[in-house]
Formats: C-alpha cells, sequence, structure tokens
C-alpha cells in the first residue's frame, strides 16, 4: 500500500491542496514534509501524537521530516480553536519549553545521520532578525484582509464577544511566512497538520506560489475525538501529557483502556503503527470477545511503547493486571514502586499491629478495623487477613512493599521505611 493509500485507510487525509499532483510528486521520490507546533507548555500531550506521527510515517516511507518548533509563533498564539487570546510567554519559558519538547520529539522521529534524517528547527532564529518593515513588504502585501478575514479561525474569533486581537490576526502570516523560509531554504514541499491549521497553511502554499512562483502542497488530517466527545487526551485534570513527570506511564497507558469499544479502530488506526492487516485483525479479536478490552489494550500498549519506551509499557501494564487481581507477589521492584505512586502509601511504624495500620489509613477506627478484617474484607499482598494474623517484616515483598487491599478497590501502600 502506498503512502496516501495508507493514510487514507487510517481516515488521516481531511483534504489537501491537490490529491492527484501530491501522489505524482511523492511518486517522483522523497519529499521533504513538516509539521510545526508551537511551544505553549514544556511538554507536548496527546492531541499532538497524531501530527507527529504523521511525519514518522512519511520518514518509514523514505521521505525527509521536518519538526518545527514555534518559538516565534508561540509568542504570538493561534487563534485556531479557541475562544479567547492566550497568553503571552516570554522568553525564557518558551526557550525552557523548546528545549523540553525537542527532548520528547526525538522519540517519534529519528533524528540520526542517514538520507532520511529529520530536522528540528525554530522559527524563532529567521523570525527574530526580520524587521517590521521588511515583513510587512515581503509578507504583509501578498495578502488581503478581505481573504484574512475569509479564514475560519479568524472569522470565527471575530463573531465572539472578544473579538481578535491584531497580534493574533497576524498569526497566519507568520506561518506561512515559515512555509516559505523553509521552501526557500531546504525545499520543503510539503505542511501537514491538524484541521484546524487549513487556512494557515494554505496562506504558505500562496505566498509560495506568489513569490517564488513554486508549487507547493498542503495536507490536514482531523482531530480525534473520543465518540462520546471527549477531547482527545483530556483527563478530569487536564491534559494527557508525555511527559512522565506530568502523567505517568502507568496512567497514560489507562487512559486508553477507558476508550469506548467504538473508538478502537479508530485509535489503532491513528494513534500506533500496526499494519492495517494487523488492525484488523485486532479489531476482529476485540468485538468477537469485547469483554477482554483486547482492542484497549493494544492501543494502549502500543501507544505507551511509543512515547515511553517497551520497559515502561510492560511495567504499567504489569502494576495494573496487579491492581485489577493478580498476585503481588509475582510483581517486581519496579512494578511496586510504580503500584506506590498511584495508590495511597503509607510508612509502617514500630508499633503497628494490622488493626492500627488499618485505622489510620483505610479504615475510620479502630472498630471499624477490626469488623473489616473479621469479614474477610483485608488483604495483605493477595492474602485474605483476620486480626489474629498481624503483620511483621516478612509481610513487605522485597523488604519494603506491603500491599493492603480493603474490599474490591480500596488500596494501601504500605512501605517498610528500615
Amino acid at each position: 500500500m502506498d503512502l496516501l493509500a495508507d493514510l487514507d485507510a487510517r481516515g488521516l487525509i481531511q483534504e489537501t491542496t491537490n490529491r492527484d499532483a501530491l501522489a505524482a510528486r511523492l511518486a517522483q521520490g522523497p519529499i521533504t514534509a513538516y509539521v510545526g507546533l508551537d511551544p505553549t507548555a514544556d511538554s507536548l500531550h496527546v492531541g499532538h501524537l497524531v501530527g507527529q506521527l504523521m511525519l514518522r510515517r512519511f520518514q518509514l516511507a523514505g521521505h525527509r521530516p521536518i519538526a518545527l518548533a514555534g518559538g516565534a509563533t508561540g509568542m504570538i498564539g493561534d487563534p485556531g480553536g479557541r475562544s479567547d487570546e492566550r497568553n503571552l510567554l516570554d522568553n525564557d519559558t518558551l526557550a525552557h519549553n523548546v528545549a523540553c519538547i525537542t527532548e520528547q520529539l526525538s522519540k517519534f522521529i529519528d533524528f540520526e545521520p542517514g538520507p532520511y534524517q529529520a530536522r528540528l528547527v525554530n522559527n524563532f532564529d529567521w523570525t527574530a532578525p526580520v524587521t517590521m518593515l521588511e515583513f510587512l513588504r515581503d509578507v504583509g502585501k501578498h495578502f488581503t484582509v478581505n481573504q484574512m478575514v475569509a479564514r475560519d479561525s479568524v472569522k470565527n474569533r471575530m463573531e465572539g464577544e472578544r473579538g481578535i486581537s491584531y497580534t493574533e490576526f497576524s498569526y497566519m502570516l507568520l506561518q506561512a511566512f515559515d512555509y516559505k523560509h523553509l521552501y526557500d531554504t531546504v525545499g520543503c514541499e510539503l505542511q501537514m497538520g491538524g484541521t484546524e491549521q487549513w487556512g494557515n497553511i494554505v496562506s504558505g502554499v500562496d505566498l509560495i506560489r506568489r513569490t517564488s512562483g513554486g508549487h507547493a502542497h498542503a495536507l490536514v488530517h482531523p482531530l480525534i475525538t473520543r465518540s462520546d466527545g471527549v477531547k482527545m487526551g483530556k483527563t478530569a485534570n487536564g491534559a494527557l501529557w508525555l511527559d512522565p513527570a506530568k502523567t505517568s506511564p502507568y496512567k497514560f497507558q489507562q487512559w486508553f483502556m477507558q476508550l469506548p469499544d467504538a473508538d478502537v479502530p479508530v485509535f489503532l488506526a491513528r494513534l500506533t503503527l500496526l499494519g492495517m492487516s494487523e488492525i484488523a485483525d485486532v479489531v476482529a479479536a476485540h468485538d468477537a470477545a469485547p469483554q477482554l478490552r483486547i482492542g484497549q489494550r493494544t492501543i494502549g500498549r502500543e501507544v505507551t511503547t511509543l512515547v515511553h519506551g517497551a520497559q515502561a509499557s510492560q511495567t504499567a501494564s504489569h502494576a495494573a493486571e496487579v491492581l485489577f487481581g493478580s498476585d503481588p507477589k509475582s510483581a517486581s521492584m519496579e512494578v511496586l514502586t510504580t503500584i506506590a505512586h498511584e495508590v495511597p502509601t503509607a510508612d509502617f511504624l514500630p508499633d503497628d499491629d494490622l488493626v492500627s495500620v488499618l485505622a489510620r489509613t483505610v479504615c475510620t477506627s479502630n472498630g471499624d478495623a477490626r469488623r473489616t478484617l473479621a469479614g474477610g474484607g483485608v488483604t495483605i499482598n493477595g492474602q485474605k487477613r483476620l486480626e489474629t494474623d498481624g503483620i511483621d517484616a516478612a509481610d513487605f515483598l522485597f523488604g519494603r512493599f506491603a500491599l493492603v487491599r480493603k474490599g474490591k478497590s480500596n488500596y494501601l501502600m504500605l512501605e517498610n521505611p528500615s
């Protein structure tokens, strides 16, 4: 299957400037393509994955990807998809964010030397030296205000209560300037992005045609939302970050475990590198026994491996198995440490007995602890405990952890600090 056919099969082509012309250009040989992202935070989130994997798919197909960090455009803020203006970031914050994001990008595209080596560029490098008069003369003169206000990203904001500032109104010109610069300096002929970027990308195509007489291409993919309306990568606490310090690999993987069954085919196709025939097999197995959540498990494993590596993905899976009923005594130290970061923890004190531990953690009082124990509602490392069983050093796996469970899913990790 050729690249565009594969993207079509995955539902990743929302719109192109000229599908036949792009197909003909790809058939001629390697093309340079870029995706831009503004460093509005010091981490990417799951919503960025589709665009970065688009670059990965092009690289695997023998093309040259460019990831653009918007050190300049990040100072302005893209009005697309927003009802109000972004807070402007200072230079130091932007530089920090770019550095953090740069490290994350290396997980998705290959920057090692070779014929299809990826590049990372920062549009601050070529935008900062340009004076306002030069920009107005060389870029602004090629756009009419009529054309700019017709773009959805601008029109929607103009129709809102807060309107749009001149700063954000100029954003599409800066992005068009980026495309022209990359076209002129490194021969970049394709810009990709989410569907909300269509107007900005086409502005760059127009600028290249008017100033260089060149022919460039645009391709946008649809934004992914869950079938229940939840935005891609959104959690109750905010974004689903790629930085493990912001969203742990365990929580990251578990988000995908909560996907509705209807979303399994879409997320497999758009967020994994599995082949379409392999995806069809996973979907068939999932549909035959949806209660096993084969589709969700596959998506969680594949995406977590892409973002955090195979070891972190495997550890997260094993931690989930323990919390959902498998034997804690078979868990590794790494798995137990992961669990300790995901459930409440408490230190085992020198004078503790089982009742006192439960009373100050998962139970409300000594009496509640005794009643819960008498009813068989407490396990330690998967084994039911009574009050007479007590608790001692032998209960701590690796001399450190004892996993306490009250009822079906109320967990506590008891740690032996000695």
